[in-house]
This record gives structure tokens, sequence and C-alpha cells, in this order.
């Protein structure tokens, strides 16, 4: 967060402030020795912790221009700050080594919200892509490509939206006369289907946009694939700290720790007991932190935000079912709704 005074190696100034920074670090204090930040983004997580009294600190990130970015200043800390291209699924492989903290900022990243031609925000007009990792299948693939039924899951299970089956068919009757190019060609044809917002409301687009991206980069199977990751890099007493900022990660995080804590209620009385299991972790707050008032006027896009940490144990780490915490189903293809025969792909 700002200071009066620039941390060493710091970003040109106006960069990027992490969110929950102040309580992340209170809430894992006191840092020491070797940590891994699973979404390096502009950096700021791990300058944090540097400063706060971290060793080491290994940034991974699977989008080449955090990389890019970090090279004026990264080299100022040294041996102290290494930066491996990946993605968090693989933290245990790509860190080498047992980790005394993990800490991971999920969704995207405020300079990729604020390229256009990066395609993750209908803000300003730029090409249909969202792709982090600048490779695979674009948002324009799946909206050129994908048959309807695969769309219209895709928003709904990605998105929470309501209107996804209307929205997937306008999005096929207009992709018929020709193919999606822009963010704000795609935006104005999901507006149409939605009601005029309020005064305070989010754009129409909003959902599908989250739903869109999170397909594009697989994000919910990352989440899954990285927390499991994070338990078998961490050493016991280690800690894992993760923020989220949209229900339905946050349910996957909490989930997570709950079955992992041996915190998850029986909800059902008359059904039989669960076993009890080893704990392989135990929580530091058993509710999310949230922005206070301060990080709130300073950054707004904390609103959101929900911070959750918990402590691992010395018990064997186990492998985990998506389904047991709650990942969405990933939507399939629809034999029924064909897929635009005249779309090639554009990359």
């Amino acid at each position: 967060m700002p200071t009066s005074d620039p941390l060493p190696g710091s970003p040109p100034e106006g960069a990027h402030v992490p969110v929950l920074l102040r309580p992340l670090l209170a809430a894992v204090a006191p840092v020491s020795g070797v940590w891994l930040d699973g979404t390096f983004g502009a950096g700021g997580y791990a300058r944090g912790l540097l400063e706060a009294g971290a060793d080491r600190v290994i940034g991974i990130d699977r989008d080449p221009l955090a990389h890019q970015m970090a090279a004026p200043w990264a080299g100022a800390y040294g041996d102290r700050l290494r930066l491996v291209e990946g993605t968090f699924s693989d933290l245990d492989h790509l860190a080498g080594e047992p980790l005394d903290g993990v800490v991971l900022d999920l969704g995207i990243s405020s300079m990729q919200i604020d390229q256009p031609e990066r395609g993750f925000s209908f803000q300003k007009d730029g090409p249909l892509d969202m792709r982090m990792s600048q490779a695979g299948r674009s948002a324009a693939d799946i909206v050129n490509g994908a048959g309807e039924g695969e769309i219209a899951d895709i928003l709904y299970h990605y998105g929470e939206e309501r209107a996804s089956r209307r929205i997937a068919h306008a999005i096929v009757e207009t992709r018929a006369k020709a193919p999606f190019e822009t963010t704000l060609q795609l935006a104005e044809v999901i507006a149409r289907c939605l009601p005029r917002p309020k005064p305070g409301q989010s754009h129409p687009a909003t959902r599908s946009f989250q739903a869109l991206r999170i397909a594009v980069n697989a994000e919910f199977t990352e989440l899954a694939q990285g927390l499991a990751a994070a338990e078998r890099a961490l050493k016991p007493g280690g800690l894992l700290a993760v923020v989220t900022f949209h229900s339905l990660e946050d349910r996957i995080v909490k989930r997570f720790f709950q079955l992992a804590s041996g915190a998850e209620a029986n909800a059902n009385r008359y059904a039989p007991a669960k076993a009890e299991t080893t704990a392989r972790f135990t929580l530091v707050n058993k509710r999310a932190i949230e922005a206070d008032e301060a990080e709130l006027a300073e950054n707004p896009r904390a609103r959101s935000a929900r911070l959750r940490v918990a402590r691992r144990t010395a018990a064997p780490a186990l492998a985990v079912n998506p389904a047991d915490i709650d990942v969405p189903l990933a939507p399939r293809s629809h034999s029924g709704h064909k897929a635009n025969p005249a779309y090639k792909g554009n990359r």
C-alpha cells in the first residue's frame, strides 16, 4: 500500500495498489522464510512480503507482460526475488522447495483491465481476447465458434447469468451475419438482451464477460489445482492466504478450507455421521476479511474482495475432488447446437 517514502525497488508512482495487503500482512505476521506469490501481476504482494521480512519470494505469473513490466525494478531485490513464468496450479513444482507461505490474488489484475488490447474489459473497445497467457483459445474463438448451448452454459455456470439462453441465442444470430471481433460489439449485443441498469448497478455485460474470461483461462480448474498444489508445497506451520473477488471463487476457497480443516458442519442431523479426518489446515480467520473504509477510499476495487487465511498442519496432503469444493461444472459442447461453420478462428 502507499507509504510516505517509496519502497526500495518500487515500481513507478501510480502503479497498481494490491487489494487487502495491510490486513494480509497483519494476518500472516511475522513474515519470514520463503514465500510464493502465485499471481505476481504488478508485484504488489511480492514487494509487500519482502518489505515485511520475507527472506525470499518466488513470483509466478502466466502473463508474459507481468514479467516484462517487472524487469526495470525486480533486480533491486537481487536473489531475494525470483520470477517464474507459469501457472499457480503447478506452484509446488515451480517453487522447487518447501514454502513458508503462499499468496494467491485471484481473478484479473488491474494492469490487464487497463489495456484495451487485451480484451478483458468493455470500458474501452479492443479485440475480444481475454487470454492471460496470451496463448490458446480466445473469447472470440468461443463466441464465434462454440455452439449456442455451450455458450449458454458458460454464461450460466461461470457468470451466474440468468438470461444466459437469451444472450447465447442473440450471439449466435448476430455472428451469422459477421463474426464478433471487439469487446464493444459483444457488450452491445448482451446489453440489448437485458433491462437497462438502474443508477449504481453494473453494466449488463459484466457477468457475461466474467464468465467468458473464466472459461478462456480455465480459472476454476486452476484454482482447485492451485489450492492442492499449495497444500503439497507448504511446510507444517506454513500459511496460505487467498484473496477472491466474486462469490463463485470465494465459495470454492471457503469450502476447501472447511474440508481441509475439519470445520465442515453436518447440515443434516439425520444423515450418517461423517468420519473424522486429521486437519491439514487450521483456520487463521473463521470469517473472510474485507476492506475497511480507509482502503475503500483508496481503492474502490477492494469492495468485493475477501481474504481467507489458513495454516498448514503436519498432516499428509490429500488429493482435492473439485466437486467436493463446489467447483462449477465445466460446460460441455452440445451436439444439438452447431458451432458457426464459417468461423475459422482469428489467432
